[in-house]
């Protein structure tokens, strides 16, 4: 399981012996598989811990992340705040904003519910524009609108610079121009605005096939 390949490279890393990593600069960034969280809960790593959510509910989350779906948004909420209170370490909740999609005043109440008074920060995202889907990129009006929202609902939050939009290397373009590849046929891009996946469309007639994507992969 790449949990424990993951909690084995830690301890080397860290080794005093070997690289004498310091674990403070250790980040392990997931979107909140439960088996795994709880596992890296009881180990004593003193690592960062950044959570991949983009949604405040059950719903959002499953269009946005489509292969977390199963797992229930409350409890990965739930085992990442233990893990913060296990440790004694303050853990990053990362938010890409979608306008229209998770950018709603039931959202900002939600993030305050769960996080107000935690030892948590909020990492707010930008959206990077791709070629597969039709998203709304959110610009830094709006990125600065929310961010005074979810401050006002008594959360920390910080805006991280978006890097490498230019060369189609951040976060949810890595897999563009292979997804493009692969769906050539396509004939509409994805329109998560609606909540409805296009159809496309074979050159041989066939019937169509609905497609769904991972907006930012990780």
């Amino acid at each position: 399981m790449w949990e424990v390949l993951v909690i084995k490279s830690i301890h080397i890393l860290r080794d005093r012996n070997g690289l004498n990593f310091p674990t403070d600069g250790i980040n392990i960034s997931t979107v909140g598989p439960l088996e795994q969280l709880k596992k890296i809960r009881e180990e004593h790593l003193k690592i960062q811990l950044t959570l991949s959510l983009h949604a405040t509910n059950q719903r959002t989350r499953d269009i946005i992340i489509p292969h977390m779906k199963g797992y229930d948004i409350n409890k990965i909420v739930e085992a990442v705040l233990s893990y913060s209170e296990r440790h004694n370490r303050k853990v990053t909740i990362a938010y890409l904003l979608i306008p229209g999609l998770n950018d709603k005043a039931a959202d900002v109440r939600q993030l305050g519910r769960w996080f107000r008074e935690k030892n948590v920060l909020i990492n707010l995202l930008q959206y990077n524009d791709t070629a597969n889907c039709n998203i709304n990129r959110p610009n830094k009006q709006q990125l600065v609108a929310f961010k005074l929202r979810l401050e006002a609902a008594g959360l920390e939050v910080k805006m991280r610079e978006s890097r490498g939009n230019n060369i189609k290397a951040a976060c949810g373009q890595l897999v563009s121009n292979t997804n493009k590849k692969n769906k050539q046929n396509s004939s509409k891009p994805t329109d998560f605005n609606s909540h409805k996946f296009s159809k496309n469309k074979q050159n041989n007639n066939k019937s169509s096939s609905t497609q769904k994507k991972n907006l930012c992969p990780r």
